[in-house]
């Protein structure tokens, strides 16, 4: 094992930086509970397995015969260090629909206030944001999507992206990474318009009754029947939200995928 990793020291480097950055910068893996030790463990394991499959023939007109260091490879070790931060950033992205769904009808179950921090996503998140990125994460896991991250996804970059190819393709990245964010508010207002909806009609009852009643005190009785319902219409929605879920980290993976084949070309 080490005499391979000798002998292929400037290219199991690059593998390996690609994999530490991407590492640092995905949901779960990049909690600061996980040791850092175990994330260079485990971006290291990753380059091990993943440098004898891969054709490494973008990289051979930047690697010298001797494998001897040069200003062009520290470029690549950095440009490797860039392509792991976007592969990361964007699944990100992914995940931030989902929590940014749970912002959107927080305020009006009454939860608005209930921020505290969130150790997936590294940001102040309402506990229903937290709540959809944990079933999120769960389903991320448990449908094999990690498996096809480090598989598929982080394999098929190595042989059709490099600093180079990100330079000369940066407008494409530009408008990917655009359109990414634009999808990301599109599925956080469709996983999150039956709850709003929902609320806002009780809302609006609710002002229709202390109109014509004044007598009733809606004011204290108005936020718990809001969360009482929130949380009966989330248990009845948890499966097709789950079917939902599953379709958006579909589409996100085939969208890395297209990207992938753009640059393959």
């Amino acid at each position: 094992m080490l005499e391979s990793i000798v002998l292929q020291a400037p290219v199991f480097l690059l593998v390996g930086v690609r994999c530490f950055a991407m590492i640092l910068t995905l949901p779960l893996f990049s909690m600061r509970t996980v040791p850092r030790m175990a994330k260079v463990a485990l971006a290291g394991y990753m380059a091990f397995l993943i440098v004898p499959n891969i054709n490494f023939t973008l990289y051979e007109p930047y690697i010298g015969s001797d494998g001897a260091f040069s200003m062009m490879y520290v470029l690549l070790l950095a440009g490797e260090v860039l392509i792991g931060i976007l592969i990361g950033f964007y699944v990100n992205i992914i995940f931030s629909a989902f929590s940014t769904a749970g912002q959107f009808f927080a305020f009006q179950m009454g939860f608005s206030a209930s921020e505290v921090y969130d150790a997936l996503s590294q940001v102040e998140n309402p506990l229903m944001g937290q709540f959809f990125n944990l079933v999120a994460m769960l389903i991320f896991i448990q449908n094999q999507w990690t498996q096809r991250l480090f598989g598929s996804a982080l394999t098929g970059s190595f042989e059709t992206l490099n600093v180079i190819s990100l330079v000369q393709g940066r407008e494409h990245i530009v408008t990917f990474l655009l359109g990414s964010l634009t999808e990301l508010f599109a599925d956080a207002f469709v996983i999150a318009l039956p709850i709003m909806g929902t609320l806002l009609l009780i809302s609006v009852t609710m002002g229709i009754l202390s109109k014509a009643a004044p007598q009733m005190n809606l004011l204290s009785e108005g936020f718990p029947i809001m969360i009482l319902l929130s949380f009966f219409l989330i248990s009845g929605l948890i499966s097709p939200l789950c079917d939902y879920f599953i379709g958006t980290f579909a589409s996100g993976f085939s969208h890395l995928e297209r990207l992938l084949a753009y640059f393959r070309r």
